[in-house]
C-alpha cells in the first residue's frame, strides 16, 4: 500500500451482546425478548425468542477463532474481544490502519426474519429500537471511530419512517434494509408503497444501504446441500450465491424507478464484491435500449441504468484484485473498501494492507485515495482532516 495511511472501513460488525435486548425492552414481554440459553442440540449458546431457536449465537464472532466456518465459539466467552468489546477493536483497527468503521447489524439486521415473523408488531418495532440504541451506546467512548447504521422496521412503513426521524442527527450514516423485500413478504422494490421510507431517507441525508444476505439464503444453506457437498463447499457457494443476490437487487433498483423518482437518495450494495457490476451495467443498459424503456418510462428521461449507478450507487470490495478497467467500468467515485471483520470471509491485521497492495497496487495514488478514504467521507460527510 503505497502513500495513503487513512482507511475507512465501510463494512463491519459487532457482535451483540447476550443481554442486548433483555437489559432494554420491558420485563412484562419476558422470554418473548430475544435472549441467549444453551441449547443441548446446538451444543452451542444461541439467539431465542420466546421457545424458538433463531441461530447459534456466536457464529459471527470468527475473527481469532482457529477452526473454518462453520465452527464458531461455543459461547461467547469463547471468542475474541475484539468481536464485541470497543477497547479490543480499535486495537484490532489500529492493528490494520483503519481510521474509521461502519458498522452494520449481526441478527438484528441482515435477514430481519425473526421480527419481521414476530406475532407481536410493537414488540418487533421495540426490538429494532432497542438494537439502534445498542448501537449508539457502544461507540459512545469513540464515536469518531465508527459509524452506526440503523436499523428500521421495514414491514411496517410509518414505524419505519418513524425510526428514520428518530435516528436522524444522532451520528447514524444511513439505514440497513433489505433489497428484496417480495422475498419477506412486502412489495416489490419500486412499488410506490416503499415511497414514505425513500422521502424519508432523503429529506434526513440518509443512505441506503442493502448487505448481502438479506434476501432469501434458505436455498445455498439448505440441510440437503450440506448433507450433500459438507460445509466447506456449502460456505463457499452461499458465500457467492449471496453476492450474486445483491446483483439481482441492483439490477432491480436501476431498473425500478425508484431512482428516477429520488435522484438524490445514494444506495450502497454491501458485502457484494464488484466484480459482477460491469456485466450488470452493460446487460441492462443494452436491454434497455433495445426494449425502449424510454417510451414506457418517461421518468428516465434520457438516463441509462448506467448513468443512474454511477449517479446514486456505490459498492465496496475486500478481495478481489481490481484492475484499470474495473475503475473505468465500475467508476472510481463509486467503490468503497471494507474488510467485512470479524465475518468469515473477513480480512484483519496485516491481511488488510495485502488485500489493498493486491488489490489496488496499480492504481495512482489518487485512485486508492478515493477508494479507501475520500469517497467513503463524502457518502457519510464525515470529516477525516
Amino acid at each position: 500500500m503505497s502513500g495513503s495511511a487513512t482507511i475507512v472501513d465501510t463494512d463491519t460488525h459487532v457482535v451483540e451482546p447476550a443481554d442486548l435486548w433483555t437489559s432494554r425492552l420491558p420485563k412484562k414481554w419476558g422470554d418473548e425478548v430475544m435472549h441467549v440459553r444453551w441449547d443441548d442440540l446446538y451444543d452451542a449458546e444461541v439467539w431465542c425468542i420466546g421457545d424458538k431457536v433463531v441461530t447459534k449465537a456466536w457464529t459471527a464472532a470468527m475473527w481469532g477463532w482457529d477452526e473454518p466456518f462453520p465452527s464458531a465459539p461455543k459461547t461467547l466467552a469463547d471468542a475474541h474481544p475484539a468481536t464485541y468489546d470497543l477497547t479490543a477493536r480499535l486495537a484490532a483497527m489500529d492493528a490494520g490502519g483503519l481510521r474509521v468503521a461502519v458498522l452494520y447489524p449481526n441478527i438484528a439486521g441482515l435477514a430481519f426474519d425473526p421480527f419481521v415473523d414476530h406475532a407481536d408488531p410493537e414488540l418487533a418495532v421495540a426490538h429494532v429500537r432497542a438494537y439502534n440504541d445498542f448501537q449508539l451506546d457502544w461507540i459512545e467512548p469513540a464515536r469518531e471511530r465508527f459509524i452506526p447504521m440503523a436499523v428500521v422496521p421495514y414491514w411496517d412503513v410509518p414505524a419505519a419512517v418513524e425510526e428514520i426521524e428518530r435516528s436522524a442527527g444522532r451520528g447514524f450514516g444511513g439505514i440497513v434494509t433489505t433489497g428484496a423485500p417480495h422475498k419477506h413478504g412486502q412489495p416489490y422494490l419500486g412499488d410506490h408503497h416503499w415511497d414514505p421510507l425513500w422521502s424519508a431517507c432523503r429529506d434526513t441525508g440518509f443512505s441506503v444501504s442493502f448487505h448481502a444476505a438479506n434476501g432469501d439464503m434458505s436455498e445455498h444453506i439448505a440441510i440437503e446441500r450440506i448433507m450433500l457437498d459438507g460445509p466447506a463447499v456449502t460456505t463457499t457457494r452461499a458465500s457467492t450465491a449471496a453476492f450474486l443476490d445483491n446483483g439481482h437487487q441492483v439490477t432491480d433498483l436501476l431498473t425500478c424507478g425508484v431512482l428516477a423518482r429520488f435522484p438524490e437518495l445514494k444506495f450502497v450494495t454491501v458485502e457484494s464484491g464488484l466484480g459482477w457490476i460491469p456485466f450488470v451495467l452493460e446487460s441492462c443498459d443494452y436491454h434497455f435500449k433495445k426494449s425502449r424503456v424510454d417510451r414506457e418510462k418517461p421518468e428516465f428521461g434520457d438516463l441509462l441504468p448506467s448513468d443512474l449507478f454511477r449517479r446514486q450507487l456505490y459498492v465496496n470490495y475486500w478481495f478481489e484484485k481490481l484492475e484499470p478497467w474495473h475503475i473505468d467500468k465500475v467508476g472510481v467515485d463509486n467503490i468503497l473498501f471494507e474488510t467485512d471483520f470479524p465475518h468469515p470471509t473477513c480480512l484483519y491485521g496485516d491481511e488488510v494492507t495485502r488485500a489493498i497492495d493486491n488489490g489496488l497496487s496499480s492504481m495512482s495514488q489518487e485512485v486508492q485515495d478515493k477508494i479507501l478514504w475520500k469517497n467513503a467521507a463524502m457518502l457519510y460527510g464525515i470529516d477525516l482532516s
